[in-house]
Protein backbone atom coordinates (compact mmCIF):
# COMPACT_ATOMS: atom_id res chain seq x y z
CA UNK A 1 0.00 0.00 0.00
CA UNK A 2 1.26 3.53 -0.85
CA UNK A 3 0.50 7.00 0.70
CA UNK A 4 -0.71 10.01 -0.69
CA UNK A 5 -2.61 13.34 -0.99
CA UNK A 6 -6.26 13.08 -0.11
CA UNK A 7 -8.49 14.26 -3.31
CA UNK A 8 -11.45 15.49 -2.86
CA UNK A 9 -13.07 12.96 -4.31
CA UNK A 10 -11.47 10.87 -1.66
CA UNK A 11 -13.36 12.59 0.94
CA UNK A 12 -16.85 10.36 1.32
CA UNK A 13 -14.65 7.71 1.67
CA UNK A 14 -12.62 8.99 4.84
CA UNK A 15 -16.35 9.37 6.06
CA UNK A 16 -16.49 5.31 5.76
CA UNK A 17 -13.60 4.66 6.96
CA UNK A 18 -14.44 6.61 9.91
CA UNK A 19 -17.50 4.39 10.74
CA UNK A 20 -16.18 1.54 10.10
CA UNK A 21 -13.35 2.00 12.09
CA UNK A 22 -15.51 3.27 14.71
CA UNK A 23 -17.37 -0.22 14.95
CA UNK A 24 -14.71 -2.14 17.29
CA UNK A 25 -15.52 0.47 20.41
CA UNK A 26 -18.86 -1.13 20.11
CA UNK A 27 -17.11 -4.13 21.89
CA UNK A 28 -15.75 -2.10 24.37
CA UNK A 29 -19.36 -0.50 25.54
CA UNK A 30 -18.18 2.66 23.85
CA UNK A 31 -21.35 2.87 21.73
CA UNK A 32 -21.55 6.90 22.07
CA UNK A 33 -17.83 6.56 20.28
CA UNK A 34 -18.83 3.73 17.64
CA UNK A 35 -22.26 5.80 16.52
CA UNK A 36 -20.12 9.08 16.17
CA UNK A 37 -20.11 11.14 13.04
CA UNK A 38 -17.33 11.18 11.27
CA UNK A 39 -15.95 14.83 10.31
CA UNK A 40 -17.92 16.68 7.76
CA UNK A 41 -16.95 16.84 4.89
CA UNK A 42 -16.76 20.69 5.21
CA UNK A 43 -13.64 20.40 7.59
CA UNK A 44 -12.02 17.14 5.55
CA UNK A 45 -11.86 19.65 2.92
CA UNK A 46 -10.05 21.84 4.84
CA UNK A 47 -7.38 19.79 5.83
CA UNK A 48 -7.50 18.98 1.85
CA UNK A 49 -6.87 22.49 0.73
CA UNK A 50 -3.90 22.88 3.51
CA UNK A 51 -1.72 20.25 3.02
CA UNK A 52 -2.53 18.27 6.23
CA UNK A 53 -4.40 15.10 5.27
CA UNK A 54 -3.20 12.05 3.17
CA UNK A 55 -4.70 8.83 2.63
CA UNK A 56 -3.13 4.74 2.35
CA UNK A 57 -4.15 3.67 -1.05
CA UNK A 58 -4.70 -0.04 -1.82
CA UNK A 59 -3.30 -1.46 -5.37
CA UNK A 60 -6.03 0.31 -6.75
CA UNK A 61 -6.24 3.48 -5.55
CA UNK A 62 -8.55 3.12 -3.30
CA UNK A 63 -8.01 4.65 0.24
CA UNK A 64 -8.25 2.34 3.39
CA UNK A 65 -6.70 4.49 5.50
CA UNK A 66 -6.39 7.95 6.44
CA UNK A 67 -4.60 10.51 9.06
CA UNK A 68 -5.29 14.61 9.12
CA UNK A 69 -3.04 16.71 11.05
CA UNK A 70 -2.73 20.54 12.76
CA UNK A 71 0.10 22.04 13.73
CA UNK A 72 0.30 22.43 17.24
CA UNK A 73 2.01 24.30 19.45
CA UNK A 74 5.50 23.68 17.36
CA UNK A 75 4.16 19.95 16.57
CA UNK A 76 2.35 18.08 14.18
CA UNK A 77 -0.96 17.01 15.99
CA UNK A 78 -2.83 13.55 14.66
CA UNK A 79 -6.12 15.32 14.89
CA UNK A 80 -7.19 11.69 13.23
CA UNK A 81 -5.88 8.87 11.79
CA UNK A 82 -7.88 5.96 11.12
CA UNK A 83 -7.93 2.18 8.93
CA UNK A 84 -10.52 0.21 7.67
CA UNK A 85 -10.66 -3.05 9.90
CA UNK A 86 -10.61 -4.77 6.84
CA UNK A 87 -7.39 -3.85 6.32
CA UNK A 88 -6.17 -3.40 10.17
CA UNK A 89 -2.72 -4.92 11.41
CA UNK A 90 -0.86 -4.40 8.32
CA UNK A 91 0.86 -1.51 9.47
CA UNK A 92 -0.98 1.41 7.96
CA UNK A 93 -1.58 3.71 10.72
CA UNK A 94 2.33 3.26 11.49
CA UNK A 95 3.19 4.37 7.50
CA UNK A 96 0.42 7.19 8.19
CA UNK A 97 2.18 8.33 11.41
CA UNK A 98 5.57 7.70 9.54
CA UNK A 99 4.41 9.98 6.26
CA UNK A 100 3.49 12.96 9.22
CA UNK A 101 6.83 12.44 10.72
CA UNK A 102 8.67 13.10 7.37
CA UNK A 103 6.02 15.89 6.32
CA UNK A 104 6.65 17.50 10.33
CA UNK A 105 9.73 17.27 9.94
CA UNK A 106 10.62 19.38 6.67
CA UNK A 107 8.33 22.09 8.48
CA UNK A 108 11.32 22.02 11.11
CA UNK A 109 8.46 20.79 14.00
CA UNK A 110 9.26 19.06 16.76
CA UNK A 111 7.19 16.29 17.89
CA UNK A 112 4.19 14.38 16.72
CA UNK A 113 1.33 14.88 19.12
CA UNK A 114 -2.39 13.44 20.05
CA UNK A 115 -4.43 12.41 22.12
CA UNK A 116 -5.91 9.15 22.38
CA UNK A 117 -8.01 6.21 25.33
CA UNK A 118 -5.31 5.27 27.67
CA UNK A 119 -7.03 1.56 27.99
CA UNK A 120 -8.48 0.65 24.38
CA UNK A 121 -5.86 -2.19 23.55
CA UNK A 122 -5.49 0.07 19.67
CA UNK A 123 -5.06 3.66 21.06
CA UNK A 124 -2.59 3.94 23.91
CA UNK A 125 -0.82 0.84 24.41
CA UNK A 126 -0.58 1.14 20.00
CA UNK A 127 0.83 4.30 20.31
CA UNK A 128 3.69 3.16 22.93
CA UNK A 129 5.04 0.81 20.75
CA UNK A 130 5.01 3.39 18.22
CA UNK A 131 7.00 5.43 20.32
CA UNK A 132 4.95 7.85 21.81
CA UNK A 133 5.12 8.44 25.40
CA UNK A 134 2.49 9.61 27.85
CA UNK A 135 2.53 13.36 28.87
CA UNK A 136 1.99 14.56 32.66
CA UNK A 137 -0.43 17.24 33.04
CA UNK A 138 2.29 19.59 33.75
CA UNK A 139 4.25 18.94 30.08
CA UNK A 140 0.56 19.18 28.26
CA UNK A 141 1.00 22.84 26.28
CA UNK A 142 -1.62 25.39 26.09
CA UNK A 143 -2.82 23.84 22.38
CA UNK A 144 -3.35 20.34 23.90
CA UNK A 145 -5.12 21.59 26.99
CA UNK A 146 -7.76 23.58 24.94
CA UNK A 147 -8.24 20.09 22.80
CA UNK A 148 -8.20 18.16 25.90
CA UNK A 149 -11.22 20.55 26.63
CA UNK A 150 -12.60 20.20 23.61
CA UNK A 151 -12.71 16.47 23.65
CA UNK A 152 -14.23 17.00 27.12
CA UNK A 153 -17.14 18.86 25.99
CA UNK A 154 -17.62 16.13 23.24
CA UNK A 155 -18.20 13.83 26.03
CA UNK A 156 -14.95 11.42 25.17
CA UNK A 157 -14.36 12.12 29.27
CA UNK A 158 -16.65 9.33 29.79
CA UNK A 159 -13.23 7.17 29.72
CA UNK A 160 -9.48 7.65 30.38
CA UNK A 161 -7.64 9.62 27.85
CA UNK A 162 -4.38 11.04 27.47
CA UNK A 163 -2.02 12.80 25.56
CA UNK A 164 1.07 11.39 24.38
CA UNK A 165 3.87 13.19 22.44
CA UNK A 166 6.86 11.38 19.70
CA UNK A 167 9.98 13.91 19.37
CA UNK A 168 11.05 14.19 15.94
CA UNK A 169 14.86 13.60 15.23
CA UNK A 170 16.38 16.37 13.51
CA UNK A 171 19.71 15.76 11.44
CA UNK A 172 22.04 18.09 12.09
CA UNK A 173 23.42 19.31 8.70
CA UNK A 174 27.11 21.27 8.55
Amino acid sequence: MRIRTARRSDLPLLQDIERAAGEPFRTLGMTSVADDDPPPLDLLDAYRQDGRSWVAVDPDDHPVGYLIADPVDGAAHIEQVSVHPSVARRGLGAALIAHLEGWAAGRRLDALTLTTFSHVPWNAPYYARLGFRTLGEAELTDGLRKIRAEEAEHGLDRWPRVCMRREIPHIAHP
